[in-house]
């Protein structure tokens, strides 16, 4: 590729990748228009799915997507999601009823996942021999989900209320169609010329298990209590489809995600913390909403424009990373000192109280953009700087993989944190019924509320740290630079 067919392929990948990150935010902010137009009667019973659908089929599809890369080419790969993706939109935006709609917004999560995993492996081939190495490139991840972040639910909101509910899925059409028109004409990926076999049943066997978890997480201790039968039913099924995904991988030809990754330092690790950041990235970011709302009397529309300190955060680290990397800052200082950042933003939040100013939840969450923001691009980035060439598929969507499965356990384990603290300490009740609450008996729920997420953001302070000591325990640099020292070495 000529350095602007590069150029333009940069732009489509940015595209694509705001698209996927404002569907994930987009729709909250427009929930009860839609719910008011489909169904006003039993719409609001439906809104958990409505958000989940995407998130369960995006996550279901990641490892197919990365095999996928690996066997067919990432072009062909990226052109298929963008055209579900699209498809999808289109379904949503001509729903006639909250089931249409949610098996619509099903179908665009199966192309919003390759939307997030796929286009990042496009923007690695994408790159020269001399912008591979370090912490180079690593700003892309930062700058897009600090502007995701900021702008998704503001312009939901904006499209609910100015034009119509329909349009949140309908802008998405004229971009794509334009993505994919331009990806037809100008990418010049590798090709994959060798036959090799897709282990579909390994595929199925991660759908299911990635499903079922995200379905335990997302019930558990809301809808169902954990002792029932369904929860205790659908986690002993989890454990059977993961210990079955384990067996095959270990046995397939071509497993979608080869254990052998796990033996290469850096994969390992970055597996781990970026899972661990997924947890403590769930926990504080929906219990700083929470705590917003219930206890400081914060609109939820509101609420939401307290993210945007996070936003510049990690808008700022993207566009300050490459400078960075080039005054010699490794993959590995990115890493350490994001968990490091998250980790003293998180103890910041967990000393809130009833009156605490506004401003300190605004500095932690500045600073928690910062920690995020250095992670995000870096660990993608290290993952796929030490993966083998033929596994760059797989290594890259196991990095969205494990994010997801760590943010659906971290809301389970922070949910039944809080759950059972304000249960001991609370007035009676759950959390639920503190807004009919007066006089004495409110101001003993919301400081029991208080002290239960504080709790809440002491634990997410602990995962950080653990990731901040897996990240210490990262090769100072990458595998490539030292391959380059080895051969100067022999020349000499």
């Amino acid at each position: 590729m000529t350095h602007r067919q590069r150029v333009i392929g940069f732009v489509l990948c940015i595209a694509t990748i705001l698209l996927a990150v404002l569907d994930t935010n987009i729709v909250s902010a427009a929930t009860v228009p839609i719910v008011s137009d489909l169904d006003p009667a039993h719409g609001v019973d439906k809104i958990p799915w409505l958000i989940a659908a995407y998130q369960l089929a995006a996550t279901a599809a990641l490892p197919l997507y990365g095999k996928l890369c690996d066997v067919v080419g990432a072009k062909k790969v990226f052109i298929g999601a963008v055209a579900t993706f699209l498809a999808g939109s289109a379904l949503c935006g001509m729903a006639g009823s909250m089931g249409w709609l949610i098996a619509a917004r099903a179908l665009q999560g199966i192309g919003g996942g390759g939307l997030m995993s796929v286009t990042m492996v496009v923007l690695r081939e994408l790159k020269g021999p001399e912008e591979k190495d370090g912490g180079k490139g690593g700003s892309v991840g930062g700058i897009i989900a600090g502007a995701g972040m900021a702008l998704g639910p503001w312009l939901g909101g904006v499209l609910a209320d100015h034009a119509d509910w329909r349009w949140i899925f309908y802008v998405n059409l004229p971009i794509g169609l334009a993505v994919l028109a331009a990806a037809v004409r100008v990418l010049r990926l590798p090709a994959h010329s060798t036959r090799r076999t897709i282990d579909f049943l390994g595929a199925g066997l991660a759908a299911a298990f990635s499903t079922m978890l995200l379905l335990v997480t997302q019930w558990g201790g809301k809808d169902h209590a954990w002792s029932s039968p369904l929860i205790v039913g659908l986690s002993m099924a989890t454990v059977a489809a993961f210990a079955l995904f384990v067996r095959r991988q270990a046995t397939a030809a071509e497993p979608v995600l080869p254990l052998g990754l796990f033996r290469i330092r850096e994969i390992r690790y970055g597996f781990a913390i970026q899972g661990l950041v997924g947890a403590a990235m769930m926990g504080s970011m929906v219990y700083v909403m929470i705590y917003l709302q219930v206890v400081r009397g914060i609109a939820a529309s509101s609420a939401g424009l307290y993210l945007i300190p996070m936003a510049i955060g990690m808008t700022a680290v993207g566009l300050l990373s490459d400078r960075l990397a080039t005054a010699g800052w490794s993959q590995k200082t990115f890493v350490v000192s994001g968990t490091v950042c998250a980790s003293a933003a998180l103890a910041l939040l967990a000393t809130l109280s009833t009156d605490t100013s506004l401003w300190t939840v605004r500095a932690a969450l500045l600073l928690m953009g910062v920690g995020f923001g250095q992670l995000i691009g870096q660990l993608i980035q290290l993952v796929q700087d030490t993966a083998p060439a033929e596994q760059l598929g797989v290594a890259t969507t196991g990095v969205r993989f494990f994010q997801t499965l760590g943010g659906a356990l971290g809301a389970a384990l922070f949910g039944t944190v809080l759950s059972r603290v304000y249960a001991a300490r609370g007035p009676g009740g759950t959390t639920s019924t503190i807004g009919g609450l007066t006089g004495h008996a409110r101001r003993q729920a919301l400081d029991a509320f208080v002290s239960s997420t504080s709790v809440v953001f002491w634990s997410a302070t602990a995962v950080m740290i653990l990731a901040a000591v897996l990240a210490t325990r990262l090769p100072a640099g990458n595998r490539r630079r030292r391959r380059r020292r080895r051969r100067r070495k022999r020349r000499r």
